[in-house]
C-alpha cells in the first residue's frame, strides 16, 4: 500500500507543470497583486490573450480567456442557448454538458458514438440525421471525448462543421495532448459560428490555476462581450500560463512518455481475462471490466491507494478510466490489476 493515494481519477497530469512555472511563482513582483492589469497601455487586453493571438495567428479579439474550459463552455451556453432550444451532444460525454443546459431551461440530445473492436469513433452519418431532425442551436463535440477518448479526424471534422452550418459549434480539445496550433485558425476563419474550447488544466498540468482559453469565429461578438473582464485576468496566473507555452521540451517529454505507457496499458491490460481496453487519444483510458468484479476491483485498488474513476452511468457502468499518472504509478497500477485478476 502507498504511502499517500496515487489519484487517477480526475485527468489531471501527475508530471506537474514546467520548472519555468514555479520560477514564475517564486520571482513574482507581488506588488502586482495590488494593481489592475494595465496591459491596455500597449495596446493589448492581456499579455496571455495576446500571446495565444500570436501563436494561432488570429487577432487578440478572437481570443477569449476563462476560469478553465468550464467557464468558457458554461457562459456559452449562457449566452446563446434558449428555454427550450436544444444542445447536442455525443453519448457518451462529460456530464457537465447536461447540466449547463438544463440550467437554462434548455434540452439535451445525444448524437451517437459507435463502439469498435479496441475504440470508439463518431458515428457521422447517425450525428447528421440527428441534426436535421432535432434541429440544435448548439452542438458539443469533444475531440478527444472524455471518457472514451476517441477524436475526430479532421477531414471528419471538417464536413461536419459544414453540414451543421446554422448551428453554434463547440469544439471542445480540453484533451488535446499537444500543443498543436496549425489548424485552428482555418477552422475558426471558415466556420463563423465556431468555437474552439481548450485549456491548461491538462496537458500543461495547470489544473490548480484554472485557466482556459478559446478560439472564436467571427460570428460570436456576443460571446466575446459576454465574457469580457473589463478589469482583466488573474495577473499572475497570466505569467504562469506563458512559462508553459514556453517549456514546449518539457511538455513535449511527458506527451511521449504517456505514449509508451498507454501501449503498456493496452499490451497488459489487454491480455487479462474479461478486460477490454479501448485505444484513447487522451490522457486517460477506458478499460471495460466484468460487471461482478466493479466493487471488489474498486476495494482492491481503494486499499493499496491507488484511486481510480469506476465509472457510474446509463451507458458506461461496468467500466474504469484510468488516468494516465507518472510511468512509475502506471507501473504500480497495472501490476496491482494484474494481480487482482490473477
Amino acid at each position: 500500500m502507498t504511502s499517500q493515494p496515487i489519484y487517477l481519477d480526475r485527468n489531471e497530469n501527475n508530471y506537474g507543470p514546467a520548472p519555468a512555472c514555479f520560477d514564475v511563482l517564486k520571482k513574482a513582483d507581488l506588488t502586482k497583486l495590488s494593481w489592475y492589469d494595465r496591459s491596455f497601455t500597449s495596446g493589448i487586453k492581456g499579455i496571455l490573450s495576446a500571446r495565444i493571438a500570436k501563436d494561432f495567428g488570429l487577432g487578440e479579439d478572437r481570443v477569449l480567456l476563462g476560469y478553465g474550459a468550464e467557464q468558457i463552455l458554461k457562459q456559452t451556453i449562457q449566452c446563446y442557448l434558449r428555454k427550450d432550444a436544444k444542445l447536442m451532444v455525443p453519448a457518451y460525454s462529460w456530464w457537465y454538458y447536461k447540466l449547463i443546459a438544463s440550467e437554462v431551461g434548455g434540452l439535451s440530445v445525444e448524437y451517437p458514438l459507435t463502439m469498435e473492436e479496441d475504440r470508439f469513433s463518431y458515428d457521422l452519418p447517425g450525428m447528421r440525421n440527428l441534426y436535421a431532425r432535432e434541429k440544435p442551436s448548439v452542438v458539443f463535440i469533444s475531440s478527444p471525448n472524455n471518457p472514451t477518448g476517441n477524436s475526430l479526424p479532421l477531414p471528419d471534422l471538417k464536413q461536419v462543421l459544414s453540414d451543421f452550418r446554422g448551428s453554434l459549434v463547440v469544439l471542445d480539445e480540453a484533451y488535446k495532448y499537444n500543443g498543436q496550433t496549425d489548424y485552428v485558425k482555418g477552422l475558426v476563419d471558415e466556420n463563423p459560428d465556431l468555437l474552439v474550447v481548450r485549456t491548461f488544466s491538462k496537458y500543461y498540468a495547470l489544473a490548480g490555476v484554472r485557466i482556459g482559453f478559446a478560439l472564436m469565429g467571427s460570428n460570436l461578438t456576443a460571446l466575446s462581450k459576454f465574457t469580457n473582464r473589463y478589469l482583466g485576468f488573474h495577473r499572475l496566473s497570466e505569467e504562469v500560463a506563458l512559462a508553459a507555452l514556453d517549456s514546449f521540451d518539457y511538455y513535449s517529454g511527458i506527451a511521449q512518455k504517456m505514449l509508451v505507457d498507454k501501449q503498456l496499458y493496452y499490451a497488459e491490460l489487454g491480455k487479462l481475462p474479461g478486460l477490454r481496453v479501448f485505444k484513447s487519444d487522451a490522457n486517460f483510458i477506458l478499460v471495460a471490466i466484468p460487471p461482478e468484479q466493479k466493487e471488489s476491483l474498486q476495494k482492491f485498488l481503494t486499499e493499496r491507494g491507488l484511486i481510480v474513476k469506476f465509472m457510474n452511468e446509463p451507458l458506461l457502468n461496468s467500466h474504469i478510466r484510468i488516468t494516465l499518472g507518472t510511468q512509475e504509478q502506471n507501473r504500480m497500477l497495472i501490476e496491482a490489476i494484474k494481480a487482482y485478476f490473477h
